[in-house]
């Protein structure tokens, strides 16, 4: 039986998103990894599933699977991409997603751009987390990094280059990290504006991550690096992140649909 889906993207940050709104699909992780390659599948940095939403005044029920078959609690390029797909659904132009990291409200700009508000940092060393009680402004890792979770870990490192971005697989799976982490790499580039790369945990290097840059603005405001609103250019284009005095960290950028299609679950593995 063939399963639709669609192929979206944020800044190149690529996505495969199925629709179990209708029903559950038979999804386990060995098969999203199938789905996931880039060779064998459909290919994409995560997989992204829809379902009905059980909290109050949200539009649809949003999970996230790294290409590993491992579930991520959430991705700032696939909620924008989702609250477009919803938009374009419904005409709705302020969706809410419920995700495992929390509710999501988004806003659908004139201009066509989408703008997610990501919650609020989590900066105690428990909420990373991380694997001992420390200071999460500057974690004992050679270079430095600061931490915070965006309802994922990440950890950011300050550079003038970005010789070191080979490490991110080993600093992903550093012993201080119990839950793997995501490893970016941020320059700063002026008060208003960082270069960042991102390794992803489970994707590896990504052209963009949405949830990373919230989190090196945050990690860079916190050192007094950026002021809290922040263009942060990526290799797939430019995210705005702004880091509210509400504490709420608000991020604004593109989501595109690339193609749409239909696959067979069943040649897949289980």
């Amino acid at each position: 039986m063939l399963t639709s889906f669609r192929k979206m993207h944020g800044l190149g940050n690529d996505f495969v998103i199925l629709d179990e709104r209708d029903g559950h699909l038979s999804l386990t992780s060995a098969r999203i990894a199938a789905l996931a390659h880039r060779r064998r599948g459909i290919g994409c940095d995560q997989l992204v599933t829809l379902r009905p939403a059980c909290a109050e005044g949200a539009d649809v029920f949003v999970r996230f699977f790294n290409p590993d078959g491992s579930e991520a609690g959430a991705c700032g390029n696939a909620s924008r991409c989702v609250a477009d797909l919803i938009w374009r659904e419904t005409g709705n132009r302020t969706p809410v997603l419920q995700t495992r990291a929390g509710r999501l409200p988004a806003q659908i700009e004139k201009n066509g751009l989408i703008t997610v508000d990501m919650g609020e940092p989590r900066l105690n060393w428990q909420d990373v987390p991380l694997a001992a009680e420390m200071d999460t402004l500057h974690l004992p890792l050679e270079g430095d990094p600061a931490a915070a979770s965006m309802g994922n870990p990440h950890a950011t490192f300050f550079v003038e280059d970005f010789v070191h971005l080979s490490q991110g697989h080993a600093l992903e799976h550093d012993p201080l990290f119990p839950e793997r982490a995501n490893i970016g790499f941020a320059r700063i580039d002026g008060p208003a504006r960082m270069r960042l790369k991102v390794h992803e945990r489970g994707a590896g290097v990504t052209e963009a991550c949405g949830s990373g840059a919230c989190a090196a603005v945050v990690n860079a405001a916190r050192r007094g690096l950026v002021e809290r609103v922040c263009e942060v250019e990526l290799d797939g284009g430019i995210l705005r992140i702004e880091w509210a005095d509400n504490n709420h960290v608000f991020m604004t950028g593109s989501a595109t649909t690339a193609f749409e299609g239909t696959v067979d679950l069943a040649a897949y593995p289980e």
